[in-house]
């Protein structure tokens, strides 16, 4: 049973690790992506900045609620949802951001016709 145990938990830290590069890397790529639209001008880049934003935040939530797994002590479970709804949050508003510059997007589309 103890081997079972030291299994699912070494499989959990490495799935923890794949979520939280994996986020990581989706915000660094967007950043550098959205550096150049800046650059250039484009008008979606704010928008693309938000998904990319999004995207990252949800792979590090998935980790986050991955990490429940192998908590122990309530103290640590309290951390972890602490950190839960912050991130929670954080996407919420990203999206709730999204949802602003494309109802705005579509305002300026429609008075261009």
């Amino acid at each position: 049973m103890e081997y079972l145990n030291n299994l699912l938990e070494y499989i959990v830290e490495v799935g923890i690790l794949l979520f939280e590069f994996v986020g990581v890397g989706f915000i660094i790529i967007t950043c550098i992506v959205s550096l150049y639209k800046c650059i250039v001008r484009k008008p979606d880049t704010r928008i693309y900045l938000a998904k990319g934003f999004a995207m990252g935040l949800e792979f590090k939530l998935g980790s986050e609620i991955l990490r429940t797994v192998v908590v122990r002590e309530w103290k640590e479970i309290a951390i972890v949802a602490g950190i839960i709804a912050l991130r929670a949050a954080l996407t919420f508003l990203i999206h709730w951001e999204i949802k602003q510059e494309e109802s705005l997007a579509d305002k300026v589309i429609q008075k261009k016709k």
